[in-house]
């Protein structure tokens, strides 16, 4: 899961990139990177946060009209340096690209760019292989007289051949700005514009949010399989090319995504308030009698506070947030989740002593956070803990970018909810429904693969094993 940003103005357009990657900070930490185009392309990349990376950098090295931005949470490959995004093409034309996704396919496609194409990857990151896959079917193309019906059949020839899910944008030098999505929408990418005295400044990010802060308005979101291309005039020219059904990531809503951000015109926040009234439903069933509501700061603040309303039982701030910690999912080893939680998280005594509690969390993973969640929480003196999980149980692997990969460290592939709560010390485990997700989400088809193990895309056992294999032998396992 990465997040991403792309703007195609007149001017040196750096700063906002720079800026706007802070505020998709959220969605990585392993990385940062910017790339700008005014005739040649500028670089800038390397490991840490977008502060670190930048920190007493001058920014007017990387002056350019057009550009790139990425933050990188590393669900495939390494976390060194090489694998940073954005990645440069020298040929055809140069190309400069980022991405947010993961490509399933990825061995099979590294061995055919080799094969037939004679192309050597030098990085385990997956954007390496849409983009080398891009560049060699461009390549086939009248370079002399390339038009954009040629750049989108270029790309309809990538979203047949890799698999996965992908929001990608591209820079190809002096021709223009080109964004398209996976053939079933699964990563989030929204268009946004602002004018200016210059003209028309075009947009892409992964989260609206970000075209708040940098004063754009948003458009649109990009649909499943669409293209589009803004040339050199700043004209803009769209196409759907390989379409199929949408199943967009649920756990954007859940988790992800800030609560601020608006996506397929729903805000994020009232989606969360929306989950936690089948979540009270599903409370109710047991029969349970909290006497106070909280959080596991912060994601989970709306679902909470919406159960807490619909039960007619108090919500309150059971934790005390170090607002210096980054997000502990995205760490990228559990014993670093388990220590950046307890430097994270304390809890209010005042708030739990004494106290029938139900803490909601967004999901449960591992099992071992909530394990140490529970505890805080039976160390501050509450006298039953219920926990409480936003989301269904996963079961499943996600392969498209949410560093789930491994059946072996999620917890209800292997275990039923009595036996899960019973491994995480709560005295009753509540899960979402299944059902009652799908059913809020009947007008905007989801995916949830790691609920139900349907994924989207064809999988198969063997490519399921290798995926756990490369995710077994990298440094994130």
């Amino acid at each position: 899961m990465c997040g991403i940003i792309g703007i195609s103005g007149y001017e040196n357009i750096a700063p906002e990139i720079m800026n706007g990657l802070t505020t998709l900070q959220h969605r990585g930490q392993d990385s940062a990177g910017v790339v700008t185009f005014n005739g040649n392309f500028h670089m800038k990349k390397g490991n840490g946060l977008v502060s670190n990376v930048f920190k007493g950098y001058d920014i007017e090295k990387i002056n350019g009209y057009c550009g790139l931005g990425h933050v990188r949470y590393a669900t495939f490959g390494s976390t060194d340096e090489v694998d940073a995004q954005p990645i440069v093409l020298n040929y055809p034309f140069g190309l400069a690209m980022v991405h947010n996704g993961n490509v399933v396919n990825f061995n099979q496609l590294k061995k055919r760019l080799y094969e037939e194409n004679h192309r050597l990857l030098e990085t385990s990151n997956d954007v390496a292989l849409i983009l080398y896959t891009f560049a060699a079917e461009l390549e086939k193309k009248d370079l002399k007289h390339l038009t954009v019906d040629d750049i989108f059949d270029t790309v309809e020839v990538v979203q047949k051949s890799v698999k996965g899910a992908y929001s990608a944008m591209t820079i190809i030098a002096n021709r223009g700005f080109l964004a398209f999505s996976d053939p079933h929408g699964i990563r989030p990418l929204v268009m946004g514009r602002k004018f200016t005295d210059q003209g028309v400044v075009y947009a892409f990010t992964s989260e609206s949010t970000t075209f708040d802060y940098l004063g754009y308005e948003l458009i649109r979101d990009i649909e499943p399989g669409e293209m589009i291309f803004i040339d050199s005039n700043k004209r803009v020219h769209t196409r759907i090319g390989v379409k199929k059904k949408q199943a967009f990531c649920v756990f954007e809503y859940i988790y992800f995504a800030r609560e601020d951000t608006i996506m397929h015109n729903r805000l994020v926040a009232s989606e969360r308030v929306r989950l936690g009234v089948p979540l009270a439903k599903t409370f109710e069933k047991y029969g349970l009698n909290p006497e106070i509501v909280i959080d596991v700061p912060s994601s989970a603040y709306f679902f909470a506070s919406s159960m807490a309303e619909e039960l007619n039982v108090p919500y309150r701030r059971g934790f005390a947030k170090n607002p210096h910690m980054g997000r502990s999912f995205i760490t990228p080893t559990q014993e670093q989740r388990e220590i950046m939680v307890k430097q994270k998280l304390n809890p209010i005594r005042d708030i739990v002593k004494g106290k029938k509690v139900a803490v909601v969390d967004d999901s449960v993973v591992r099992g071992t956070t909530s394990k140490r969640i529970v505890k805080l929480l039976r160390d501050a003196g509450a006298t039953e803990v219920y926990f409480v999980s936003a989301s269904p149980p996963i079961k499943s692997p996600c392969i498209y970018g949410i560093d789930m990969s491994v059946k072996k460290e999620i917890l209800a592939s292997h275990y039923d909810v009595e036996e899960i709560g019973k491994f995480i010390g709560a005295d009753k485990m509540i899960y979402q429904s299944l059902e009652d997700l799908k059913d809020m989400y009947k007008d905007l088809p989801i995916c949830h693969a790691c609920f139900s193990g349907e994924y989207p895309t064809t999988v198969s056992k063997a490519m399921l094993d290798e995926i756990e294999k490369e995710k077994l032998s990298s440094n994130r396992s």
